[in-house]
């Protein structure tokens, strides 16, 4: 998968965070406290009955139930009860939680090889085969290790070791409280918290609720250190120099990974570049997503890691950070490419960023042109518009050569389709203030 790139694993929290630790130890309650919750109770039978590393079936927030495995157990203190982590067999790990017994059905068998994906009022313990096709496209249900070559499958097996059980559930970040996606590793005690507070412009995190009400005093910083280099309305991109602003850059890597899954860990920040877009207001620049670049890229890409956070998704911003990747590479008179392989939400982001501009040319174009001089027009590498366009069934190899076979019907048709989507927020090149750095 993409890369997230140069996050430091310090020995030690910075002093910011340090500093809580001398703060008043009796307070406890979170920010945004939870007190309408009431208390899950589940038997003690039931909670003896749970082992580790077994299968059940539990109730999902939908009401389905489905085959899981038990990961890992704790106690919550707020209900002095104890609670499983578990593992959606067969869905993407995003949807990993921690439950109560009671969601636990302990008494229900579960099948060798049964389908995971079950519904508690069928006999049969069965989805049709629409149900199931839609279930596994919401959920982004991932291949099984069976289904990856042997390299492949013992990376993710180790992989999935590592990163197996998520701590941090939610993160309170400016107004917005987040449920995090993956694991993500914040240094010491701070990994371990079902929840931390987040400074929305420096991106210090902080345990304690008064700690963090005390940096929002105190925090000056009201846009991301770097130089502005678009401005359209209310929209900034901001360039960040991860050797300049190596704190910043970790704090926000380690935020990302709370919503990354296949992300490679490195120790420096040094050699990327970080493209961070904001909406700005009265207050300040608030950050919606970001890229990352590396400073020099021995396989030509032009994009590491993108994250736009949940909060701000739909929106087009992903759209619009893809689009700016290659609005640079433009500048560069370069050619580039995303780091690969791209994770299931990249690659439904990027097919519909080469759709687009691949079909926006096509249909406004006359002459012919050939796969070089699509990619010299749009700074898209070439093998990337050959996989859109055998996608639309727009090219065939013909004598060793792909040609681009385009009929003003199946243009027509592609147009109309769901592939072609326009940008809810394009970019305006002539907006952007930048310089390609030298080498």
């Amino acid at each position: 998968m993409m890369s997230i790139e140069a996050i430091t694993s310090p020995s030690s929290a910075p002093a910011e965070n340090q500093a809580e630790e001398k703060m008043n130890t009796a307070e406890t309650e979170p920010y945004f406290s939870l007190n309408n919750l009431e208390d899950p109770s589940p038997s003690k039978d039931e909670e003896d009955n749970i082992q580790l590393a077994k299968n059940y079936y539990c109730r999902q927030s939908t009401g389905i139930y489905h085959i899981v495995e038990v990961i890992q157990q704790r106690t919550n203190p707020r209900f002095n009860a104890i609670e499983y982590y578990v593992h959606y067999k067969g869905l993407n790990r995003r949807l990993d939680e921690w439950v109560d017994a009671s969601r636990i059905d302990c008494n229900r068998k579960v099948p060798d090889g049964g389908n995971p994906l079950t519904n508690p009022d069928d006999p049969d313990n069965r989805m049709t085969r629409k149900q199931k096709r839609m279930h596994d496209e919401i959920n982004h249900v991932e291949p099984t290790f069976a289904d990856m070559d042997p390299a492949t499958a013992a990376m993710e097996k180790e992989h999935e070791q590592l990163t197996k059980v998520k701590y941090i559930v939610k993160v309170l970040v400016g107004e917005y409280l987040i449920d995090t996606w993956y694991f993500s590793p914040y240094p010491d005690q701070y990994g371990k918290q079902s929840q931390l507070y987040i400074c929305e412009y420096c991106f210090n995190y902080m345990k304690l609720a008064g700690t963090y009400l005390k940096h929002l005093d105190e925090c000056h910083l009201r846009q991301p250190p770097g130089n502005e280099i678009y401005r359209n309305a209310n929209i900034s991109v901001f360039e960040v120099d991860g050797k300049k602003q190596k704190i910043y850059c970790q704090n926000l890597c380690l935020f990302a990974k709370l919503f990354l899954d296949h992300k490679t860990l490195y120790y420096e920040t040094e050699g990327f570049h970080f493209y961070v877009m904001t909406e700005v207001d009265r207050n300040g620049a608030h950050v919606v997503g970001y890229f990352s670049k590396e400073k020099v890229s021995a396989y030509g890409n032009n994009l590491a890691c993108i994250l736009v956070p949940p909060p701000f998704q739909r929106k087009g911003y992903g759209n619009f950070l893809i689009s700016f990747s290659y609005e640079l590479s433009k500048i560069e008179g370069t050619v580039g490419s995303p780091e690969k392989p791209l994770s299931d939400l990249g690659k439904l982001s990027y097919r519909s960023y080469w759709t687009y501009v691949i079909l926006d040319i096509l249909g406004n174009v006359s002459s012919a042109f050939t796969i070089e001089d699509l990619s010299r027009m749009t700074s898209i590498d070439s093998h990337d518009i050959i996989s859109s366009l055998q996608l639309l069934n727009m090219i065939k190899y013909w004598k060793g050569m792909h040609v681009i076979c385009v009929t003003q019907k199946n243009l027509d048709e592609a147009i109309h389709s769901k592939h072609f989507k326009h940008p809810r927020l394009p970019v305006d090149s002539r907006c952007i203030k930048w310089h390609p750095h030298p080498k």
